[in-house]
Protein backbone atom coordinates (compact mmCIF):
# COMPACT_ATOMS: atom_id res chain seq x y z
CA UNK A 1 0.00 0.00 0.00
CA UNK A 2 0.92 3.65 -1.16
CA UNK A 3 1.41 4.80 2.40
CA UNK A 4 3.54 8.20 1.35
CA UNK A 5 0.24 9.22 -0.13
CA UNK A 6 -1.94 11.33 2.04
CA UNK A 7 -6.14 10.63 1.68
CA UNK A 8 -8.15 12.49 -0.30
CA UNK A 9 -9.96 15.28 1.67
CA UNK A 10 -12.60 15.36 -1.34
CA UNK A 11 -16.44 13.94 -0.14
CA UNK A 12 -17.86 12.28 -3.52
CA UNK A 13 -21.02 10.35 -2.54
CA UNK A 14 -21.61 6.95 -4.36
CA UNK A 15 -25.02 5.61 -5.29
CA UNK A 16 -25.76 3.48 -2.58
CA UNK A 17 -22.76 2.23 -0.03
CA UNK A 18 -20.04 3.52 -1.56
CA UNK A 19 -18.39 6.96 -1.32
CA UNK A 20 -15.14 8.72 -1.23
CA UNK A 21 -14.74 9.97 2.48
CA UNK A 22 -17.38 9.78 5.10
CA UNK A 23 -20.89 9.58 3.21
CA UNK A 24 -24.20 11.43 4.76
CA UNK A 25 -26.08 8.70 3.13
CA UNK A 26 -28.33 7.16 5.71
CA UNK A 27 -27.35 3.96 6.92
CA UNK A 28 -29.81 0.58 7.08
CA UNK A 29 -30.72 -0.65 10.18
CA UNK A 30 -27.34 -2.65 12.11
CA UNK A 31 -25.25 -1.74 9.22
CA UNK A 32 -22.31 0.38 9.74
CA UNK A 33 -20.35 3.37 7.30
CA UNK A 34 -16.93 2.62 7.65
CA UNK A 35 -13.42 2.90 5.91
CA UNK A 36 -12.49 0.40 3.65
CA UNK A 37 -8.95 0.20 4.56
CA UNK A 38 -10.61 -0.36 8.07
CA UNK A 39 -11.42 -3.68 7.15
CA UNK A 40 -9.43 -4.43 4.22
CA UNK A 41 -5.89 -4.34 3.49
CA UNK A 42 -5.46 -2.00 0.59
CA UNK A 43 -2.24 -3.47 -1.51
CA UNK A 44 -1.40 -2.48 -5.45
CA UNK A 45 0.45 -4.26 -8.70
CA UNK A 46 3.32 -4.03 -10.79
CA UNK A 47 4.51 -5.10 -14.31
CA UNK A 48 7.74 -7.27 -14.11
CA UNK A 49 10.75 -5.56 -16.97
CA UNK A 50 9.35 -6.88 -19.92
CA UNK A 51 13.29 -6.53 -21.03
CA UNK A 52 14.13 -9.59 -18.60
CA UNK A 53 12.43 -12.60 -20.23
CA UNK A 54 13.40 -14.81 -17.22
CA UNK A 55 10.74 -12.83 -15.07
CA UNK A 56 7.58 -13.88 -17.56
CA UNK A 57 6.29 -17.34 -18.51
CA UNK A 58 6.29 -18.50 -14.91
CA UNK A 59 3.90 -20.33 -12.56
CA UNK A 60 2.45 -17.38 -10.75
CA UNK A 61 -0.98 -16.21 -12.37
CA UNK A 62 -0.72 -12.13 -13.68
CA UNK A 63 -4.08 -10.32 -13.65
CA UNK A 64 -3.71 -7.74 -16.51
CA UNK A 65 -6.71 -5.51 -18.00
CA UNK A 66 -7.41 -8.26 -20.74
CA UNK A 67 -8.28 -10.73 -17.54
CA UNK A 68 -10.56 -8.60 -15.86
CA UNK A 69 -12.38 -7.46 -18.97
CA UNK A 70 -13.10 -11.58 -19.23
CA UNK A 71 -13.73 -11.95 -16.09
CA UNK A 72 -15.58 -9.30 -14.80
CA UNK A 73 -17.87 -10.16 -11.66
CA UNK A 74 -16.72 -13.60 -11.16
CA UNK A 75 -13.97 -15.04 -9.80
CA UNK A 76 -10.61 -15.46 -11.69
CA UNK A 77 -8.74 -18.97 -11.74
CA UNK A 78 -6.60 -18.88 -14.84
CA UNK A 79 -4.92 -15.72 -16.52
CA UNK A 80 -3.29 -14.68 -19.45
CA UNK A 81 0.19 -14.16 -18.52
CA UNK A 82 1.83 -14.88 -15.54
CA UNK A 83 5.72 -14.06 -14.04
CA UNK A 84 8.28 -16.23 -11.97
CA UNK A 85 9.02 -15.86 -8.48
CA UNK A 86 12.26 -14.15 -10.25
CA UNK A 87 9.87 -11.19 -11.25
CA UNK A 88 7.91 -10.39 -8.16
CA UNK A 89 11.60 -10.44 -6.50
CA UNK A 90 12.83 -7.71 -8.98
CA UNK A 91 9.70 -5.71 -8.84
CA UNK A 92 6.66 -4.13 -7.11
CA UNK A 93 4.37 -7.08 -7.75
CA UNK A 94 3.29 -9.13 -4.68
CA UNK A 95 1.98 -12.34 -4.56
CA UNK A 96 -1.55 -11.80 -2.90
CA UNK A 97 -4.16 -14.69 -1.54
CA UNK A 98 -6.99 -16.03 -2.72
CA UNK A 99 -10.05 -14.00 -1.96
CA UNK A 100 -8.36 -10.70 -2.79
CA UNK A 101 -10.53 -8.43 -4.49
CA UNK A 102 -9.18 -6.50 -7.67
CA UNK A 103 -11.06 -3.56 -9.21
CA UNK A 104 -9.24 -2.15 -12.29
CA UNK A 105 -8.34 2.31 -11.86
CA UNK A 106 -6.89 3.03 -14.89
CA UNK A 107 -7.83 3.76 -18.65
CA UNK A 108 -10.70 0.66 -18.50
CA UNK A 109 -12.23 1.71 -14.85
CA UNK A 110 -14.09 -0.50 -13.40
CA UNK A 111 -13.85 -4.20 -14.23
CA UNK A 112 -13.47 -6.17 -10.66
CA UNK A 113 -12.66 -10.15 -9.87
CA UNK A 114 -11.56 -12.14 -7.37
CA UNK A 115 -8.37 -14.21 -7.33
CA UNK A 116 -9.38 -18.15 -7.23
CA UNK A 117 -5.96 -18.67 -6.00
CA UNK A 118 -2.64 -16.44 -5.21
CA UNK A 119 -1.85 -14.21 -7.61
CA UNK A 120 -0.01 -11.24 -8.41
CA UNK A 121 -1.63 -7.49 -11.06
CA UNK A 122 -0.49 -4.88 -12.51
CA UNK A 123 -0.27 -1.86 -11.37
CA UNK A 124 -3.43 -1.02 -12.76
CA UNK A 125 -5.34 -2.29 -10.02
CA UNK A 126 -6.13 -1.21 -6.56
CA UNK A 127 -6.45 -4.93 -4.86
CA UNK A 128 -8.16 -5.50 -0.93
CA UNK A 129 -7.17 -8.32 1.41
CA UNK A 130 -10.31 -8.76 2.89
CA UNK A 131 -10.55 -8.96 7.00
CA UNK A 132 -12.93 -11.40 8.90
CA UNK A 133 -15.53 -8.08 9.04
CA UNK A 134 -15.96 -8.32 5.50
CA UNK A 135 -16.74 -11.05 2.55
CA UNK A 136 -14.96 -10.28 -0.54
CA UNK A 137 -18.14 -11.23 -2.75
CA UNK A 138 -20.38 -8.84 -1.37
CA UNK A 139 -17.33 -5.95 -1.54
CA UNK A 140 -17.29 -7.13 -4.79
CA UNK A 141 -21.01 -6.97 -5.72
CA UNK A 142 -20.43 -3.64 -3.98
CA UNK A 143 -18.42 -2.67 -6.70
CA UNK A 144 -20.03 -3.67 -9.70
CA UNK A 145 -23.40 -1.59 -8.62
CA UNK A 146 -21.44 1.35 -7.99
CA UNK A 147 -20.05 0.77 -11.44
CA UNK A 148 -21.21 4.60 -12.09
CA UNK A 149 -19.74 6.36 -9.61
CA UNK A 150 -16.33 4.85 -9.78
CA UNK A 151 -15.98 6.88 -13.14
CA UNK A 152 -17.08 9.84 -10.84
CA UNK A 153 -14.26 9.35 -8.53
CA UNK A 154 -11.89 9.42 -10.87
CA UNK A 155 -10.25 11.80 -13.26
CA UNK A 156 -9.67 12.48 -16.93
CA UNK A 157 -11.42 13.64 -19.85
CA UNK A 158 -9.94 11.28 -22.26
CA UNK A 159 -9.05 8.05 -20.19
CA UNK A 160 -10.18 8.02 -16.84
CA UNK A 161 -8.51 6.98 -13.95
CA UNK A 162 -9.32 6.81 -10.18
CA UNK A 163 -6.05 7.95 -8.25
CA UNK A 164 -4.81 6.96 -4.89
CA UNK A 165 -6.07 9.66 -2.49
CA UNK A 166 -9.09 9.17 -3.59
CA UNK A 167 -9.15 5.00 -3.38
CA UNK A 168 -7.93 5.11 0.27
CA UNK A 169 -10.54 7.76 1.22
CA UNK A 170 -12.92 5.07 -0.24
CA UNK A 171 -15.58 4.57 2.53
CA UNK A 172 -18.10 1.55 2.19
CA UNK A 173 -21.41 0.86 4.53
CA UNK A 174 -21.13 -2.39 5.75
CA UNK A 175 -23.93 -4.87 6.96
CA UNK A 176 -23.56 -7.40 9.59
CA UNK A 177 -21.80 -10.49 8.48
CA UNK A 178 -24.42 -12.76 8.42
CA UNK A 179 -26.33 -10.49 6.28
CA UNK A 180 -24.03 -9.92 4.11
CA UNK A 181 -23.20 -13.47 3.31
CA UNK A 182 -27.70 -13.67 2.83
CA UNK A 183 -27.11 -10.77 0.21
CA UNK A 184 -24.37 -12.54 -1.64
CA UNK A 185 -26.27 -16.04 -1.85
CA UNK A 186 -29.85 -14.19 -3.09
CA UNK A 187 -28.05 -12.11 -5.45
CA UNK A 188 -26.19 -14.94 -6.84
CA UNK A 189 -29.22 -17.13 -7.18
CA UNK A 190 -31.35 -14.11 -8.51
CA UNK A 191 -28.23 -13.20 -10.86
CA UNK A 192 -27.65 -16.86 -12.26
CA UNK A 193 -32.21 -16.77 -13.07
CA UNK A 194 -31.59 -13.50 -15.35
CA UNK A 195 -28.27 -14.75 -16.93
CA UNK A 196 -30.37 -17.66 -17.80
CA UNK A 197 -33.51 -15.84 -19.07
CA UNK A 198 -31.05 -13.57 -21.19
CA UNK A 199 -29.44 -16.32 -23.20
CA UNK A 200 -32.82 -17.49 -23.59
CA UNK A 201 -33.71 -13.81 -25.12
CA UNK A 202 -30.39 -13.70 -26.84
CA UNK A 203 -31.25 -16.61 -29.00
CA UNK A 204 -34.37 -15.02 -29.99
CA UNK A 205 -33.21 -13.29 -32.60
CA UNK A 206 -31.59 -15.83 -34.81
CA UNK A 207 -34.27 -18.17 -34.28
CA UNK A 208 -36.76 -15.09 -35.51
CA UNK A 209 -34.32 -14.72 -38.49
CA UNK A 210 -34.74 -18.75 -39.27
CA UNK A 211 -38.51 -18.74 -39.18
CA UNK A 212 -38.26 -16.19 -41.48
CA UNK A 213 -35.93 -17.78 -44.05
CA UNK A 214 -38.27 -21.01 -43.71
CA UNK A 215 -41.54 -19.11 -44.80
CA UNK A 216 -39.45 -17.56 -47.61
CA UNK A 217 -38.22 -20.72 -49.00
CA UNK A 218 -41.48 -22.98 -48.42
CA UNK A 219 -43.22 -19.73 -50.26
CA UNK A 220 -41.19 -20.43 -53.67
CA UNK A 221 -40.53 -24.45 -53.29
CA UNK A 222 -44.74 -23.86 -53.37
CA UNK A 223 -44.92 -25.79 -50.57
CA UNK A 224 -47.59 -23.33 -48.41
CA UNK A 225 -50.00 -23.06 -51.84
CA UNK A 226 -49.78 -27.06 -52.78
CA UNK A 227 -53.62 -27.53 -51.74
CA UNK A 228 -54.40 -24.13 -53.75
CA UNK A 229 -53.16 -25.72 -56.83
CA UNK A 230 -54.63 -28.89 -56.22
CA UNK A 231 -57.51 -27.15 -56.06
CA UNK A 232 -57.42 -25.07 -59.14
CA UNK A 233 -56.10 -26.94 -61.70
CA UNK A 234 -56.82 -24.75 -64.75
CA UNK A 235 -55.29 -21.35 -63.64
CA UNK A 236 -53.50 -19.26 -66.23
CA UNK A 237 -50.08 -20.49 -66.29
CA UNK A 238 -47.54 -17.55 -65.61
CA UNK A 239 -45.76 -17.77 -68.91
CA UNK A 240 -49.08 -16.18 -70.14
CA UNK A 241 -48.35 -13.46 -67.60
CA UNK A 242 -44.83 -12.96 -68.42
CA UNK A 243 -45.57 -12.45 -72.25
CA UNK A 244 -47.82 -9.46 -71.18
CA UNK A 245 -45.45 -8.04 -69.10
CA UNK A 246 -43.17 -8.60 -71.86
CA UNK A 247 -45.56 -7.06 -73.87
CA UNK A 248 -46.59 -4.51 -72.25
CA UNK A 249 -42.85 -2.85 -71.41
CA UNK A 250 -42.44 -2.62 -75.39
CA UNK A 251 -45.72 -0.54 -75.06
CA UNK A 252 -45.08 1.89 -72.35
CA UNK A 253 -41.28 2.22 -74.33
CA UNK A 254 -42.98 2.75 -78.01
CA UNK A 255 -45.44 5.27 -75.95
CA UNK A 256 -42.31 7.09 -74.31
CA UNK A 257 -40.29 7.31 -77.55
CA UNK A 258 -43.24 8.40 -79.57
CA UNK A 259 -43.87 11.29 -76.82
CA UNK A 260 -40.25 12.21 -76.56
CA UNK A 261 -40.41 12.61 -80.74
CA UNK A 262 -43.53 14.46 -80.99
CA UNK A 263 -42.19 16.89 -77.98
CA UNK A 264 -39.46 17.87 -80.49
CA UNK A 265 -41.97 18.08 -83.68
CA UNK A 266 -40.07 15.55 -84.99
CA UNK A 267 -43.02 12.65 -85.36
CA UNK A 268 -41.35 9.51 -87.24
CA UNK A 269 -42.33 8.64 -91.12
CA UNK A 270 -42.22 4.25 -90.10
CA UNK A 271 -41.57 2.34 -88.13
CA UNK A 272 -37.76 1.90 -88.33
CA UNK A 273 -37.54 3.82 -84.65
CA UNK A 274 -38.68 0.92 -82.87
CA UNK A 275 -35.47 -1.35 -83.67
CA UNK A 276 -34.09 0.93 -80.92
CA UNK A 277 -36.00 -1.20 -78.84
CA UNK A 278 -33.50 -3.21 -76.17
CA UNK A 279 -35.03 -6.73 -75.10
CA UNK A 280 -34.64 -6.90 -71.26
CA UNK A 281 -31.22 -8.62 -70.19
CA UNK A 282 -31.76 -12.77 -70.93
CA UNK A 283 -32.14 -14.65 -67.46
CA UNK A 284 -28.31 -15.94 -66.31
CA UNK A 285 -30.04 -19.50 -65.64
CA UNK A 286 -27.09 -21.65 -64.14
CA UNK A 287 -28.48 -24.41 -61.51
CA UNK A 288 -32.16 -23.19 -60.39
CA UNK A 289 -34.39 -24.71 -57.93
CA UNK A 290 -37.32 -26.60 -59.60
CA UNK A 291 -40.70 -24.59 -60.00
CA UNK A 292 -43.73 -26.12 -59.22
CA UNK A 293 -46.19 -26.77 -62.14
CA UNK A 294 -47.38 -23.61 -64.31
CA UNK A 295 -45.00 -21.45 -62.49
CA UNK A 296 -42.06 -19.73 -64.96
CA UNK A 297 -38.67 -17.82 -64.72
CA UNK A 298 -37.84 -14.41 -65.79
CA UNK A 299 -35.12 -11.96 -65.17
CA UNK A 300 -35.16 -9.31 -63.24
CA UNK A 301 -35.27 -6.89 -66.39
CA UNK A 302 -37.94 -8.63 -67.86
CA UNK A 303 -40.24 -7.21 -64.75
CA UNK A 304 -38.78 -3.73 -64.72
CA UNK A 305 -40.00 -0.83 -67.08
CA UNK A 306 -37.94 -0.13 -70.09
CA UNK A 307 -38.51 3.57 -69.53
CA UNK A 308 -37.41 3.12 -65.55
CA UNK A 309 -34.35 0.58 -65.82
CA UNK A 310 -32.73 -0.98 -62.99
CA UNK A 311 -29.74 1.95 -61.27
CA UNK A 312 -27.85 3.26 -58.65
CA UNK A 313 -27.66 6.67 -57.16
CA UNK A 314 -25.23 9.30 -55.68
CA UNK A 315 -21.83 8.63 -55.92
CA UNK A 316 -20.54 12.07 -54.33
CA UNK A 317 -23.30 13.07 -51.46
CA UNK A 318 -21.22 15.90 -50.29
CA UNK A 319 -21.76 17.58 -47.15
CA UNK A 320 -24.88 17.63 -45.08
CA UNK A 321 -27.41 20.23 -46.25
CA UNK A 322 -30.43 21.61 -43.76
CA UNK A 323 -33.66 21.24 -45.67
CA UNK A 324 -31.99 19.14 -48.19
CA UNK A 325 -33.13 16.08 -49.71
CA UNK A 326 -33.49 13.11 -48.06
CA UNK A 327 -30.68 10.44 -49.37
CA UNK A 328 -31.03 6.60 -48.69
CA UNK A 329 -28.37 4.48 -48.05
CA UNK A 330 -27.26 1.15 -47.32
CA UNK A 331 -27.58 1.62 -43.39
CA UNK A 332 -31.18 2.78 -43.67
CA UNK A 333 -32.12 0.09 -45.34
CA UNK A 334 -33.86 -2.13 -42.28
CA UNK A 335 -36.73 -4.87 -41.74
CA UNK A 336 -37.53 -4.28 -45.30
CA UNK A 337 -38.36 -0.92 -45.09
CA UNK A 338 -36.23 2.41 -45.42
CA UNK A 339 -35.66 4.01 -41.46
CA UNK A 340 -36.85 7.75 -42.59
CA UNK A 341 -35.83 9.22 -39.39
CA UNK A 342 -32.57 8.73 -39.53
CA UNK A 343 -31.66 9.46 -43.27
CA UNK A 344 -29.06 12.38 -44.11
CA UNK A 345 -29.73 14.98 -46.97
CA UNK A 346 -27.83 16.20 -50.02
CA UNK A 347 -28.24 19.72 -52.36
CA UNK A 348 -30.77 20.07 -54.26
CA UNK A 349 -28.46 20.55 -56.70
CA UNK A 350 -26.41 17.53 -56.16
CA UNK A 351 -30.35 15.86 -56.59
CA UNK A 352 -30.61 17.18 -59.73
CA UNK A 353 -27.65 15.07 -61.67
CA UNK A 354 -29.11 12.12 -59.79
CA UNK A 355 -33.06 13.11 -61.06
CA UNK A 356 -32.53 9.38 -62.63
CA UNK A 357 -32.79 7.51 -58.98
CA UNK A 358 -35.14 9.80 -57.83
CA UNK A 359 -37.60 7.26 -55.65
CA UNK A 360 -41.60 7.73 -56.19
CA UNK A 361 -42.30 5.17 -53.22
CA UNK A 362 -42.72 1.31 -54.16
CA UNK A 363 -39.55 0.65 -55.20
CA UNK A 364 -37.42 -2.29 -54.20
CA UNK A 365 -34.15 -1.28 -52.86
CA UNK A 366 -31.22 -3.57 -52.32
CA UNK A 367 -27.55 -3.03 -50.78
CA UNK A 368 -24.93 -3.34 -53.72
CA UNK A 369 -21.93 -2.18 -52.27
CA UNK A 370 -20.01 -3.51 -48.65
CA UNK A 371 -23.22 -5.58 -47.06
CA UNK A 372 -24.46 -7.22 -50.11
CA UNK A 373 -28.37 -8.01 -50.24
CA UNK A 374 -30.61 -5.62 -47.92
CA UNK A 375 -33.77 -5.46 -49.33
CA UNK A 376 -36.47 -2.86 -48.42
CA UNK A 377 -39.43 -1.16 -49.97
CA UNK A 378 -39.75 2.19 -50.19
CA UNK A 379 -42.55 3.64 -48.25
CA UNK A 380 -45.00 6.35 -49.58
CA UNK A 381 -42.82 8.88 -47.44
CA UNK A 382 -39.39 8.44 -49.45
CA UNK A 383 -41.02 10.19 -52.29
CA UNK A 384 -38.84 12.70 -53.67
CA UNK A 385 -35.80 10.94 -51.83
CA UNK A 386 -32.78 9.71 -53.69
CA UNK A 387 -30.30 6.49 -52.86
CA UNK A 388 -26.92 6.60 -52.33
CA UNK A 389 -24.26 4.80 -55.20
CA UNK A 390 -24.44 1.57 -52.99
CA UNK A 391 -27.91 1.13 -53.29
CA UNK A 392 -29.66 -0.37 -56.41
CA UNK A 393 -33.44 1.00 -57.97
CA UNK A 394 -35.71 -1.73 -58.63
CA UNK A 395 -39.31 -0.06 -60.33
CA UNK A 396 -41.16 -3.26 -60.79
CA UNK A 397 -44.13 -3.84 -63.17
CA UNK A 398 -47.12 -2.99 -61.13
CA UNK A 399 -48.34 -6.55 -62.84
CA UNK A 400 -46.66 -8.41 -60.16
CA UNK A 401 -47.12 -7.46 -56.21
CA UNK A 402 -44.21 -5.96 -55.28
CA UNK A 403 -43.79 -7.83 -51.86
CA UNK A 404 -43.18 -10.87 -54.01
CA UNK A 405 -40.28 -9.08 -55.68
CA UNK A 406 -39.08 -7.76 -52.43
CA UNK A 407 -39.43 -11.45 -50.69
CA UNK A 408 -37.57 -13.81 -53.55
CA UNK A 409 -34.69 -11.04 -52.96
CA UNK A 410 -34.91 -11.29 -49.52
CA UNK A 411 -34.96 -15.40 -49.81
CA UNK A 412 -32.46 -17.97 -48.80
CA UNK A 413 -31.53 -18.92 -52.40
CA UNK A 414 -31.12 -15.56 -53.50
CA UNK A 415 -29.17 -13.90 -51.04
CA UNK A 416 -26.61 -16.79 -51.11
CA UNK A 417 -26.31 -16.21 -54.95
CA UNK A 418 -26.43 -12.05 -54.79
CA UNK A 419 -23.23 -13.13 -52.31
CA UNK A 420 -21.99 -15.50 -54.09
CA UNK A 421 -22.20 -13.12 -57.42
CA UNK A 422 -21.02 -9.96 -55.85
CA UNK A 423 -16.98 -9.32 -56.33
CA UNK A 424 -14.22 -7.67 -54.51
CA UNK A 425 -13.27 -4.41 -56.01
CA UNK A 426 -12.03 -1.99 -53.16
CA UNK A 427 -15.31 -3.52 -51.15
CA UNK A 428 -17.68 -6.20 -52.44
CA UNK A 429 -19.66 -4.75 -55.24
CA UNK A 430 -22.52 -6.51 -57.16
CA UNK A 431 -22.42 -5.41 -60.92
CA UNK A 432 -25.70 -4.03 -61.73
CA UNK A 433 -25.44 -6.07 -65.20
CA UNK A 434 -25.73 -9.18 -63.05
CA UNK A 435 -28.86 -8.00 -60.69
CA UNK A 436 -30.75 -7.30 -63.75
CA UNK A 437 -30.02 -11.10 -65.32
CA UNK A 438 -30.90 -12.40 -61.77
CA UNK A 439 -33.68 -15.13 -61.95
CA UNK A 440 -37.01 -14.53 -60.63
CA UNK A 441 -39.83 -16.90 -60.65
CA UNK A 442 -43.41 -16.35 -61.54
CA UNK A 443 -46.60 -17.99 -60.23
CA UNK A 444 -49.87 -17.77 -61.59
CA UNK A 445 -51.01 -14.46 -60.15
CA UNK A 446 -53.80 -15.66 -58.22
CA UNK A 447 -51.59 -17.69 -56.34
CA UNK A 448 -48.77 -14.98 -56.60
CA UNK A 449 -51.55 -12.69 -54.74
CA UNK A 450 -52.52 -15.68 -52.11
CA UNK A 451 -48.57 -16.28 -50.89
CA UNK A 452 -47.82 -12.90 -50.75
CA UNK A 453 -50.63 -12.64 -48.15
CA UNK A 454 -48.97 -15.42 -46.37
CA UNK A 455 -45.12 -14.38 -46.14
CA UNK A 456 -46.85 -10.68 -45.27
CA UNK A 457 -48.72 -12.21 -42.59
CA UNK A 458 -45.68 -14.10 -41.42
CA UNK A 459 -43.65 -11.02 -41.26
CA UNK A 460 -45.36 -9.16 -39.68
CA UNK A 461 -45.81 -11.37 -36.96
CA UNK A 462 -42.03 -12.30 -36.93
CA UNK A 463 -41.84 -7.84 -36.60
CA UNK A 464 -44.43 -8.22 -33.74
CA UNK A 465 -42.46 -10.93 -31.84
CA UNK A 466 -39.11 -8.74 -32.72
CA UNK A 467 -40.59 -5.54 -31.20
CA UNK A 468 -41.81 -7.42 -27.97
CA UNK A 469 -38.61 -9.22 -27.49
CA UNK A 470 -37.01 -5.73 -27.50
CA UNK A 471 -39.01 -4.14 -24.90
CA UNK A 472 -38.64 -7.36 -22.50
CA UNK A 473 -34.39 -7.44 -23.67
CA UNK A 474 -34.93 -3.98 -22.24
CA UNK A 475 -36.54 -4.47 -19.41
CA UNK A 476 -33.75 -7.76 -18.27
CA UNK A 477 -31.09 -5.05 -18.89
CA UNK A 478 -32.14 -2.91 -16.27
CA UNK A 479 -33.23 -6.14 -13.99
CA UNK A 480 -29.46 -6.18 -12.60
CA UNK A 481 -29.12 -3.13 -11.92
CA UNK A 482 -32.11 -2.61 -9.69
CA UNK A 483 -31.05 -5.91 -8.21
CA UNK A 484 -28.22 -4.76 -6.98
CA UNK A 485 -29.70 -1.27 -6.05
CA UNK A 486 -32.15 -2.90 -4.12
CA UNK A 487 -29.37 -4.78 -2.02
CA UNK A 488 -27.03 -2.38 -1.16
CA UNK A 489 -30.11 0.06 0.39
CA UNK A 490 -30.62 -2.64 2.65
CA UNK A 491 -33.65 -4.03 1.15
CA UNK A 492 -33.29 -7.08 -0.66
CA UNK A 493 -32.96 -9.64 2.21
CA UNK A 494 -35.11 -9.82 5.50
CA UNK A 495 -32.30 -8.17 8.29
CA UNK A 496 -32.65 -10.63 11.81
CA UNK A 497 -32.37 -8.54 14.86
CA UNK A 498 -30.09 -11.60 16.31
CA UNK A 499 -27.20 -10.74 13.90
CA UNK A 500 -24.67 -8.65 15.41
CA UNK A 501 -24.43 -5.11 14.22
CA UNK A 502 -21.99 -4.00 11.97
CA UNK A 503 -20.73 -1.48 14.68
CA UNK A 504 -20.37 -4.39 17.44
CA UNK A 505 -18.32 -6.33 14.81
CA UNK A 506 -16.16 -3.73 14.29
CA UNK A 507 -15.31 -2.86 17.59
CA UNK A 508 -14.45 -6.24 18.68
CA UNK A 509 -12.33 -6.54 15.69
CA UNK A 510 -10.58 -3.64 16.87
CA UNK A 511 -10.48 -4.64 20.32
CA UNK A 512 -8.82 -7.95 19.21
CA UNK A 513 -6.16 -6.13 16.97
CA UNK A 514 -5.41 -3.82 19.91
CA UNK A 515 -4.76 -6.34 22.16
CA UNK A 516 -3.03 -8.40 19.73
CA UNK A 517 -1.00 -5.48 18.86
CA UNK A 518 -0.63 -5.18 23.07
CA UNK A 519 0.79 -8.81 23.57
CA UNK A 520 3.30 -8.76 20.38
CA UNK A 521 6.66 -9.22 22.16
CA UNK A 522 8.99 -5.94 21.47
CA UNK A 523 11.88 -5.86 19.94
CA UNK A 524 15.13 -4.77 21.64
CA UNK A 525 16.50 -1.62 21.53
CA UNK A 526 20.30 -1.60 20.67
CA UNK A 527 22.59 0.31 23.12
CA UNK A 528 24.38 3.37 21.25
CA UNK A 529 28.17 2.55 20.77
CA UNK A 530 30.18 4.07 23.39
CA UNK A 531 32.07 7.14 22.20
Amino acid sequence: MPRHIADSEQIIEGRFALSVGPSSLPAPPGWQWVKLTDVARLETGHTPSRSHPEYWDGEIPWIGIKDARQHHGVIIMDTNQTVTQEGLDNSAARLLPTGTVCLSRTASVGYVVIMGRPMATSQDFVNWICSDALEPRFLQLLLLAEHDSLFRFGKGSTHTTIYFPEVQAFHICLPPLPEQRRIVSSLESLRARNFSAKEALDAIPALLERFRQSVLAAAFRGDLTADWRAQHPDVEPASKLLERIRAERRRRWEEAELEKMRAKGNLPKNDSWKAKYEEPASIDFGPLPELPEKWCWASVDDLLPATEPLCYGVVQPGSETEGGIPLVRVCDLADGTVAMEQLRTISAAVDEEYARSRLNGGEVLVSVVGTIGRVAIAPPEARGANIARAVARLSFTSSIPVNWAAAWLSAPYMQDRLNRDAREVARKTLNLSTLQRAPIPLAPLEEMSKLVTIIVHSIDSVHRVETAHKVIQKTSDTLEPALLAKAFRGELVPQDPNDEPASVLLERIRAEREAAAGSAPKRPRGRRPAA
